[in-house]
């Protein structure tokens, strides 16, 4: 094989799942399975559902040594948190929570229309895993875009997500037309490269590989190469790429850190926010 067909080869997807489906969540993927391979993007939940006059939502819940990511594709979603910021989160928009030394967040639907969505974990650097919790909120016209693609985090082309990555990473949200191809470039060092498509089918990897379906994550080769779609349909997904996470993952219920006194910390921290919210009535 020539150095050209080595540069053109198709970079191929090594492994592909639907998950675990708990309700209308599927879990496509969690710290202690494909995390461990596609770090630091350590955690991914499709969710989509209609809400009933019963359903409450996600509740008031902690993490600590992560940052999540929440991308509304459909619906609107009430948000609260304990840095002190409340409001609707509309379709197309983003939150992003870096839980840093420990937070608690909670999401309900505002309305009866269908709710659809990803949320993403991101193990954070040690530099950052116990610093104060900061999150951000974007709305749909504030995610930047370039193309077919919405940059939630990191960069494309001259789109650039205002979001501070805490590493080199990218998360983007693609769109392509019923045929439309699209090649990823990823920046260098970006090993790391996974795609789950929550509309349409997406033509990926080798020319044996099969279509990747709604509801499908797949996992390609760890290396520099680009990586080639092309839409079967009009197709929806989200892409991650980036520079694998040095770290061992740490894991706690709702934490992912780098060291057992990191997430000894932020549990601690978990621990005392969460008092506080029993003694203003805040939490059952």
């Amino acid at each position: 094989m020539s150095s050209a067909d080595v540069a053109t080869a198709a970079r191929a997807i090594v492994h592909r799942t639907r998950g675990s489906a708990h309700g209308p969540i599927t879990r496509l993927v969690s710290p202690g399975d494909l995390g461990q391979f596609l770090k630091p993007f350590v955690f991914l939940d499709l969710f989509g559902f209609k809400p009933t006059a019963g359903h409450k939502g996600f509740g008031m819940h902690p993490h600590s040594g992560i940052a999540t990511l929440t991308f509304m594709i459909e619906g609107d979603v009430g948000y609260e948190d304990t840095t002190g910021k409340q409001g609707v989160l509309p379709a197309g928009g983003v939150e992003w929570m870096r839980a840093g030394n420990g937070v608690w967040h909670t999401g309900a639907p505002v309305s009866g229309s269908p709710v659809q969505g990803f949320q993403l974990w991101v193990a954070l650097p040690a530099s950052e895993e116990n610093a104060p919790a900061e999150s951000i909120y974007l709305s749909s016209g504030q995610v930047p875009q370039e193309g077919p693609v919405r940059v939630l985090l990191g960069r494309y082309g001259a789109a650039q997500s205002p979001i501070p990555a805490p590493a080199d990473m990218n998360y983007l949200a693609v769109r392509l037309k019923d045929g439309e191809q699209w090649r990823y470039t990823p920046p260098e060092g970006h090993t790391v490269g996974w795609a789950a498509v929550n509309a349409g089918r997406l033509g990926a990897g080798d020319e044996s590989s099969e279509p990747v379906e709604t509801g499908e994550l797949a996992i390609f080769e760890e290396s520099g190469e680009a990586i080639d779609f092309t839409a079967q349909g009009d197709t929806e997904f989200v892409l991650g790429s980036a520079v694998k996470h040095p770290h061992e993952l740490v894991m706690g219920y709702y934490s992912v850190h780098t060291s057992e006194a990191a997430l000894a910390r932020g549990e601690a921290e978990i621990q005392r926010i969460g008092m506080r919210l029993k003694e203003e009535g805040r939490l059952g």
